[in-house]
């Protein structure tokens, strides 16, 4: 359902806000527990996320500017939904929300109860609730934040005039600052002096640390989140992530949060950028081009293979390269779609690639969100050691084909041809040896690892959550764990077997319309989890409504539904007031999502399956 210029003046839909509930209890509030009528008075933004979730992190980041701009008016509040199993560990919620800087107050919920009660179908979502306890929109994905600004305006209006609204400080309390050395450390690299360099990822600088991994030698960058170039004492940076020491003994980061690389020079400090122009790429931008002038999405890691700098860029479930001979980069794989497909490079499908590792003739990644080990050979066509797909993960040893692994953020090439991996969500260091498809255990006790270093035959895990690097001596020998399997525990939406329609809504922000100047504004992709599971429907189309068959034969799977709309200021002299770009153009917005739906088939089920992507469900008002 679509809706390219709604009424000047519309009844906004209201509906009763179900309470907050989660058996983690409330984070950053000084261990006050909330309702929502303790809210009463506020506008409240709920933000379902889980901090697996790249997307997630983006809308963390969008909502940043508005939650500073509408502080005495506005509380946000994060509900915390877990998708793995380890993201249901109240500890590991408590370490992601000082990670992540999140300013707000988090609802730690792993078991889904809020989630269920809002009827949230996929992260992030941002529901949107008024001064006197209404829901009044829903949000999925990113891009929504010009939106939810001005309806925050409408309702700051309207509500001061009703005498509903009610300023002041929020219920936000700051944690106390831990002392130690690193603060969630991200990945690693030697140096040729016999030191390591650190991104020291939450508080945005690069550490350089002596030969026993603990002594600080230097700091890089002043410590402030942002975006500037200069010496080691004034540069900034904003999460940054990956190091690859380059032959000609520079580094490039990966600055995640600044969609951009940097260079460092080893010898003077000094820090300057080398690729992305400090915004995150979004659909229909340009996908290679002069490094300074095309957008980046949170480029995890990096790696120089084959004359090039590789990027696991996570933000958009590709991988791209920065050529230093040209001073361009571009996509070498992935089409965005979010999944486990291997093939040639433009067909094959990731999932938050988030560690890198360079062989002689291969490039292996720690393909995170499917829980993957995956490779790149040399006519750049890409394959999987270890893995199945985004809903199946756990700790299981053995042959390749139905080892498990919980989320992995970094992959290290071993001397024999193996690769270590950072199995960060199962707290263990891994082995995968391709000559005999085994994988197994080299070290438990870890604590969130993202990452290793190989030191003769010793090895330097980044242990992220205990905010330390760990030495461990490499064993002969592998740790026998007990053998563990799970699937993602997301309530499947019984559906009819047959015709089921699929209505994906979205309702132009007030003030906006589709952007139909260069054709469709909207784009939807459809596919299941198995294959077989749809008899039609499929593939891709500009129609946001689709009637899709489900195959009676198939029990059970999961519908991947990819959804994008484009809407522009509706002014065709130049957009709405205080919202014109610079060269007189209206404003324009891209709204996207991906939703992993997961269907059980029932005679008697719904035969219509709503997803909102901006709006409300005006049949369910």
């Amino acid at each position: 359902m679509t809706d390219a210029s709604p009424a000047p003046t519309p009844r906004r839909a209201r509906i009763r806000a179900p309470q907050l509930t989660g058996k983690g209890g409330w984070l950053n509030t000084g261990e006050k527990q909330y309702t929502l009528a303790d809210l009463r008075g506020r506008i409240v933004i709920l933000d379902f996320w889980t901090f697996c979730c790249i997307n997630c992190l983006h809308v963390l980041d969008e909502l940043r500017e508005l939650e500073e701009k509408h502080r005495d008016t506005v509380v946000i509040i994060g509900v915390h939904s877990p998708k793995f199993v380890h993201e249901a560990e109240h500890q590991a919620v408590v370490d992601a929300v000082e990670r992540y800087g999140v300013e707000h107050p988090v609802l730690d919920d792993p078991e889904l109860a809020t989630w269920k009660q809002y009827a949230v179908r996929a992260w992030p979502t941002l529901v949107v609730i008024d001064p006197e306890g209404y829901v009044v929109a829903q949000h999925a994905g990113e891009g929504h934040a010009h939106a939810i600004e001005r309806l925050v305006a409408e309702l700051e209006t309207e509500h001061a005039a009703k005498g509903t609204l009610r300023r002041g400080d929020g219920p936000y309390v700051a944690p106390e600052p831990e002392p130690t050395v690193l603060r969630f450390p991200g990945k690693a690299i030697a140096l040729p002096g016999g030191t390591f360099l650190v991104s020291d990822t939450t508080r945005h600088q690069l550490v350089e640390l002596a030969a026993d991994g603990e002594s600080v030698v230097r700091r890089i960058g002043s410590g402030a989140r942002g975006f500037g170039d200069g010496t080691a004492d004034s540069a900034t940076f904003n999460e940054p992530q990956g190091l690859t020491l380059r032959e000609d003994g520079s580094v490039v980061v990966a600055d995640t949060v600044n969609h951009a690389l940097r260079h460092l020079d080893l010898g003077t400090g000094a820090v300057t950028t080398l690729a992305g122009t400090g915004r995150q790429w979004m659909q229909g931008e340009p996908t290679s081009g002069p490094a300074r002038e095309v957008s980046l999405s949170s480029p995890w890691d990096v790696a120089e293979w084959q004359g090039r700098i590789w990027i696991a860029m996570a933000g958009v479930h590709q991988l791209w390269a920065y050529d230093p001979a040209t001073d361009t980069v571009s996509v070498t794989a992935g089409t965005t779609n979010e999944g486990l497909v291997d093939g040639p490079g433009p067909e094959a499908w990731f999932a938050q690639p988030s560690g890198l590792a360079a062989t002689a003739d291969r490039l292996w990644l720690a393909d995170s969100e499917t829980s993957a080990l995956r490779w790149v050979d040399l006519d750049g066509a890409v394959h999987t050691a270890v893995g199945t797909g985004l809903f199946d993960f756990g700790h299981r040893d053995g042959s390749a084909e139905q080892a498990l692994l919980q989320h992995p953020l970094g992959v290290t090439a071993l001397p024999d041809g193996s690769v270590a991996i950072s199995d960060t969500y199962n707290h263990a260091l891994r082995r995968y040896d391709p000559a005999t498809g085994e994988v197994t255990t080299l070290a438990t006790d870890l604590r969130e690892p993202s990452d290793a270093v190989l030191v003769g035959d010793e090895i330097l895990v980044v242990e992220s959550a205990r905010h330390r690097l760990t030495r461990l001596r490499l064993p002969e020998e592998a740790v026998r764990v007990e053998s563990v399997a799970h699937r993602t525990r997301r309530a499947a939406t019984e559906v009819a077997p047959g015709e089921l329609e699929l209505d994906v809504i979205f309702q132009a922000p007030a003030g906006q319309k589709l952007d139909t100047r260069y054709g469709p504004s909207t784009r939807l992709l459809v596919s299941a989890t198995p294959p077989e599971l749809l008899v039609g429907g499929e593939g891709a189309g500009t129609d946001l409504n689709r009637i899709l068959t489900l195959n009676p034969a198939v029990p059970e799977g999961v519908l991947h539904v990819s959804a994008m709309a484009a809407s522009c200021d509706d002014d065709p002299a130049g957009g709405t007031s205080g919202s014109k770009t610079g060269g007189g153009y209206p404003a324009c917005h891209v709204h996207q999502q991906d939703w992993g739906v997961p269907v059980r088939l029932t005679e008697g089920g719904a035969d219509r399956l709503p997803l909102v992507l901006a709006g409300m469900d005006d049949r369910d008002a």
